[in-house]
């Protein structure tokens, strides 16, 4: 009997080792579905309230950092503005009107005293509001959450729509200073609600295009949870219309051969997933004839058993060494199934020293160790969307450079 259970601790070893390097099998959480909207006898309605992580503190190798800055800086793929919908206008709830809400992160570090806040510049007038701020070392990253939005007083709302201005400031009054971190651009419009009869009209939902960021995906390496850097897994991101329905499937290619998918006993046991990264849509329900609801998803994909490359020195497990780029130096090209059509394609190169960064990012000042490359869109799930936004509103006013789509 102890025979047998010194076995079954040696396997179990072995398999949990393995697992960290290579994840060859993958266990799935499914996410918890919305709240499902309740209607009203008029129809409108507004979205429910979704959880957001505020305050998060994050390692850098993970969250990206500015590498040799000592002053904070912004993430840019981080800065996401959103127009919050208000129920009422100067106290009239048969007309609607809006708010800014903006959530980004920031590279520290945010000294003691410091505080984050937002200016929206409107012709209405000026939007000013804090965001909640912590102090933070250099190396560390700080997520603000969403700021502004519904905490702003429905007296300073707008009917406006048209080009809006902002600009992200730290102000610290123990050092007394007041510095700019980014300032951008953007449009806000407006679409029907979703409610029904006379007074919907009125009712109106309003949103900020973000068809600029389908071009844009982002490479990556992400750290073992165990292992850390010694053994970083390969992740990509991209951009869609229309909200995530856990339909998306990534197949990655090395000189034209699929790689990163093991097998036992004819089952594939490590397969790559899609999740949501960042949801940018309305805050209340829009009408059915709205294309795409009005929805802008990032998506983000791992494959387990692909790593950047593996200097653990842990034996190789069950099913064979993963996948590693840095011993593979050639073109790679993922390409994704959304509802099992062909979507996405997504190409990048490896040098020989492992490398796949094209200095896009470093160029652009993106704020972390993500490789930008260009999105081919494939096919028509995405609907009509404009494709030469990215030229002049990509990050909000901050156009790539060295950046071409194909």
């Amino acid at each position: 009997m102890k025979n047998i259970l010194a076995a079954i601790i040696l396997v179990s070893t072995v398999v949990f080792v393995y697992l960290d390097t290579s994840a060859q099998f993958t266990i799935k959480i499914p996410k918890i579905p919305k709240i499902p909207k309740i209607e009203k006898p008029n129809g409108d309605q507004p979205k429910p309230p979704e959880t957001k992580t505020e305050g998060t503190t994050t390692s850098a190798s993970s969250a990206g950092r500015a590498i040799g800055s000592d002053q904070p800086t912004i993430i840019k793929d981080s800065v996401q503005v959103t127009p919050y919908t208000v129920g009422s206008y100067r106290g009239n709830f048969d007309v609607w009107s809006w708010t800014p809400e903006i959530e980004f992160s920031v590279n520290g570090p945010i000294a003691s005293g410091g505080q984050l806040y937002v200016e929206f510049t409107l012709p209405t007038g000026l939007v000013k509001f804090d965001c909640r701020t912590e102090e933070k070392p250099q190396g560390y990253v700080w997520n603000t959450g969403g700021c502004g939005g519904p905490k702003v007083p429905e007296a300073q709302s707008s009917l406006y729509t048209g080009p809006v201005s902002f600009t992200i400031r730290l102000r610290n009054e123990l050092a007394g200073t007041d510095a700019t971190l980014f300032t951008g651009k953007t449009k806000v419009e407006k679409i029907m609600s979703s409610g029904t009869g006379p007074v919907a009209a009125k009712r109106f939902v309003y949103l900020v295009n973000h068809d600029w960021n389908l071009p844009i995906g982002y490479v990556f390496l992400t750290p073992s949870d165990v292992f850390g850097m010694k053994a970083p897994r390969l992740d990509v991101a991209f951009w869609v219309r229309g909200a995530y329905q856990g339909n998306f499937e990534p197949h990655l290619f090395y000189q034209g051969n699929e790689i990163g998918k093991v097998y036992l006993e004819g089952r594939q046991v490590s397969k790559p997933i899609c999740d949501p990264e960042v949801d940018n849509d309305t805050s209340h329900f829009v009408a059915d004839t709205v294309p795409q609801k009005a929805a802008w998803v990032r998506v983000r994909c791992q494959f387990f058993s692909v790593l950047g490359w593996d200097k653990t020195g842990q034996p190789t497990g069950l099913f064979g060494p993963p996948f590693q780029i840095s011993a593979n130096p050639g073109e790679y090209e993922v390409k994704v199934l959304r509802s099992n059509r062909l979507a996405r394609s997504i190409k990048f190169t490896v040098a020989p020293d492992g490398r796949f960064d094209n200095g896009i990012a470093a160029a652009n000042k993106l704020g972390r160790d993500r490789v930008i490359v260009p999105v081919q869109i494939i096919g028509d799930q995405d609907g009509q969307w404009d494709r030469t936004a990215w030229k002049t509103e990509a990050f909000y006013g901050n156009p790539l450079t060295a950046f071409a789509v194909q």
